[in-house]
């Protein structure tokens, strides 16, 4: 079957690419100041979450979440750089973009793919209301809400959908969809904004929604996390459910439904001699 439109399938891969960009570069532009806050200002001595090394030779990464302290050597806080050695750094320089420390370079690349993003989803969200594509993929029908134990135990025990089922998305994947586009996308975009002297000026409301800039940041980095984990099921399904079949639908378009075969009936004995 024809599952994925044409415009659905590009802005599926230019988020992907966006996403991807912009996950690097906001590690790149955390690694400026590795630590997390609530409030309107940066309370240094009690931060929600901070990533340090210590003064060892060589020195151990250290982060520290409300209050408890872990050893992250290697990963976190202390970790070699794109030169080989160890260095003071909150991600690592494979994780980031550029894999320097460069503040500069890695908003410039934030910024130009954040622009993106938001255009694109914008696009998308447009082409889904007009094409009833938008209630076909996140708005889950009264039978499939019924039905919400069910599909989570099948989700569990990695049973998926088959013949006619598989035509549309489950009631998971519709719930999920819709909090990320209505609730994580529009969350991360607004913090991202607070985030912005500029934008805060133009629309106080902002510092406001989040309670101050250092929360606002704490919040986009919150949801940068949930839209990664969001991103590794989403993959983990795609292969586990059939990978080139998923990837084929998401490249041409076309989805192939495989139909269950029901077991013939057993003949009784009169029936086999006739």
């Amino acid at each position: 079957m024809f599952r994925h439109p044409v415009v659905i399938r590009v802005a599926h891969w230019v988020n992907a690419i966006c996403l991807l960009v912009l996950l690097m570069s906001g590690l790149q532009i955390f690694n400026a100041h590795p630590a997390l806050y609530w409030g309107k200002v940066s309370a240094f001595d009690t931060p929600l979450m901070a990533m340090s090394s210590t003064e060892d030779d060589p020195p151990k990464g250290v982060v520290t979440i409300l209050g408890r302290t872990f050893d992250t050597t290697g990963w976190l806080g202390s970790s070699a750089g794109a030169d080989g050695e160890a260095a003071d750094r909150g991600f690592p320089s494979w994780a980031t973009l550029p894999s320097d420390q460069d503040l500069t370079g890695g908003r410039s690349w934030h910024f130009f793919f954040a622009w993106a993003f938001v255009l694109n989803g914008l696009a998308y969200l447009f082409y889904g209301l007009v094409s009833g594509q938008l209630r076909f993929r996140v708005i889950p029908s009264r039978d499939q809400v019924r039905h919400f134990g069910a599909s989570v135990w099948e989700h569990l025990t990695l049973r998926f959908p088959e013949g006619d089922e598989a035509k549309r998305y489950n009631v998971i994947q519709k719930l999920t969809y819709l909090v990320v586009l209505f609730v994580l996308l529009p969350a991360q975009v607004l913090a991202g904004l607070a985030m912005s002297p500029a934008m805060d000026a133009a629309f106080p409301f902002l510092l406001t929604l989040f309670d101050g800039r250092q929360s606002a940041r704490t919040v986009h980095f919150v949801v940068a996390a949930l839209l990664v984990l969001f991103v590794v099921v989403h993959v983990a399904v795609v292969v586990l459910s059939g990978f080139r079949n998923n990837m084929r639908g998401m490249i041409t378009g076309w989805f192939v439904i495989e139909r269950k075969v029901e077991p013939l009936p057993e003949r009784t004995s009169t029936e086999a001699a006739s």
